[in-house]
């Protein structure tokens, strides 16, 4: 039976993948792993990013929980990366975040944090499903009276994960103007609110999050709309979140993306300058581009790759005590300052780095410390139960090894399962963009017509 936790929580479609039913089993299986040896009454922080089906798990969410004996802490719409940093702050035993990320509305998901912030790691997702798999409804243990857990309304934490923010850099961006896309998500009761106390005159859009026009063309996954908005406008840069608020893309003045890549060289260099890039070095993924590993060489950094998935990458900066890390796709690890990615810190990070003295670099300059090599990314539709074997394909492995021969060393072929979504994501990097493309596709057509069914 294939893992129930993926790279990020437990996900899939809202009410047939992950269902009520499932999701109270988490509750109760997670209340009783991560809090189970508390000598008080345990309590945990539960958030949701306002998609349509959020208040239908977090009424099974709760329960489960309250049902183990642990109160609940509910704060409404957050961000992912307040969740984290609240139950650290409150004292909680745990945090869970009810978000699908950056997937579509019907997509949903369930992430926990244990009491300092971070993701949990592989051996407590495997206890919880463990736990979960045994659950009788007839035989289990269930505290009764005043054990059992209380449903508590958190009405602060949106204010003190503002005040957190603001506190953590201490920026001015009086003069600025500033464009911003909240993907209609988690981000959208924060982001305007935080960089207009900050100083900064801001432009938004994606700010109206109805229950199902979360990521719908904008945001993160679609910062095309963002750069129109930047340039028609005048902003010097803007900002695009996901979902959940965890990742960030910029657009520079131009109305050019700067993709996670291209911000992890402007952070790592300016790190280096500060003397805060522990070891001169940053963790990325084996997704980054190949123009990363040359910016490093150049300014006498150093590169750790990882699978993909930020998990994995905080892992590493955690064991190694690095202090900067982050993937291609937006989510940046600031360590001294966070325990995971946090879209809206990364903004203001990238915007001290951008900020000399009284002047503002512009984006579009900052960039030029990285070139960035020809990539093509495409999806191939294959459901979950079939990945695995469209992965082992003999036509699909042949196919990979006579690009990577062709490639001659000057390029590199990535294909791999999405770990939150249906999806084998393919990946070419090479000088020619038409030929990697065309690549691409071949590897897609043969994957989508043999295995998406």
């Amino acid at each position: 039976m294939a893992r129930l936790f993926g790279t990020d929580g437990v996900r899939g479609v809202a009410n047939t993948e992950l269902t009520p039913d499932l999701t109270f089993r988490l509750g109760w299986a997670g209340a009783r792993v991560l809090a189970g040896e508390c000598q008080h009454k345990p309590v945990i922080l539960v958030g949701q990013d306002g998609r349509i089906s959020c208040g239908m798990l977090e009424a099974a969410l709760i329960a489960g929980i309250c049902s183990a004996g642990a109160d609940v802490l509910v704060t409404g719409i957050l961000p992912t990366p307040g969740i984290a940093f609240l139950t650290k702050k409150y004292g909680c035993d745990a945090g869970v975040m009810i978000s699908a990320s950056h997937n579509a509305y019907l997509f949903n998901g369930i992430k926990y944090f244990n009491r300092d912030g971070y993701k949990l790691p592989d051996e407590i997702e495997d206890r919880i499903e463990t736990l979960m798999d045994a659950y009788d409804e007839k035989s289990v243990l269930r505290p009764t009276g005043s054990s059992i857990g209380r449903r508590l309304d958190q009405q602060d934490a949106r204010r003190d994960y503002t005040e957190h923010l603001k506190s953590r850099l201490g920026l001015d961006l009086g003069g600025l103007r500033i464009a911003l896309d909240c993907a209609h998500g988690a981000s959208s009761l924060v982001a305007p609110g935080l960089f207009r106390d900050l100083g900064a005159e801001v432009v938004t859009m994606g700010t109206d999050p109805d229950g199902i026009n979360i990521n719908d063309a904008c945001g993160s996954m679609h910062p095309e709309h963002l750069c129109a908005l930047v340039t028609n406008t005048g902003c010097q840069l803007g900002f695009a979140f996901d979902g959940d608020a965890d990742r960030m893309l910029a657009v520079d003045e131009k109305g050019v993306i700067a993709d996670g890549d291209v911000l992890l060289a402007i952070l790592a260099k300016d790190m280096k300058k500060e003397g805060q890039l522990r070891q001169d070095t940053f963790v990325v993924t084996v997704m980054s581009n190949l123009g990363l590993d040359v910016m490093a060489r150049k300014n006498s950094l150093s590169l750790v790759k990882t699978k993909v998935g930020d998990r994995y990458v905080l892992e590493e900066m955690l064991q190694r005590g690095y202090t900067l890390g982050g993937e291609q796709s937006g989510h940046m690890i600031l360590l001294e300052h966070a325990t995971t990615g946090d879209g809206l810190l990364s903004a203001l990070r990238l915007l001290r780095s951008l900020r000399a003295d009284a002047a503002m670099i512009p984006l579009s300059e900052a960039r030029k410390v990285m070139k960035v090599f020809p990539q093509v990314q495409l999806n191939a539709r294959v459901p979950n139960s079939n990945k695995e074997a469209a992965l082992r394909d003999p036509e699909v492995v042949d196919m990979i090894s006579v690009i990577e021969q062709q490639l001659n060393g000057r390029g590199r072929v990535l294909v791999r399962a999405s770990g939150t979504e249906p999806l084998i994501r393919i990946m070419l990097e090479g000088e020619d963009q038409q030929w990697i493309g065309s690549r691409a596709d071949q590897l897609s057509s043969i994957i989508t017509q043999r295995y998406s069914r």
